[in-house]
């Protein structure tokens, strides 16, 4: 399968699973939490990190992202898990 059998060129969202899932919901998260774990990250940036991973969450449990990849910083996956 390819990115464009989920999401075609001229679509910028689906929903699925009963989330609405963006183009760039990944990557976002991928970014997100580079900061998040980033010890040299400010409390700033980190806490704006972490809430676009909240708001990120339900998309990213819609397309089974945590069920196929595991986040291999333990802090991050345990603060994940609890919400």
């Amino acid at each position: 399968m390819r990115a464009e059998h989920i999401l075609p060129n001229h679509v910028d969202q689906v929903d699925l699973n009963g989330a609405t899932v963006r183009k760039g919901t990944v990557a976002a998260f991928l970014a997100n939490a580079r900061v998040w774990s980033d010890r040299a990250s400010s409390a700033a940036a980190r806490a704006e990190a972490a809430a676009d991973i909240v708001a990120a969450l339900p998309a990213l449990r819609a397309v089974g992202l945590f069920d196929v990849l595991e986040i291999r910083d333990a802090r991050l996956r345990e603060w994940i898990e609890t919400r």
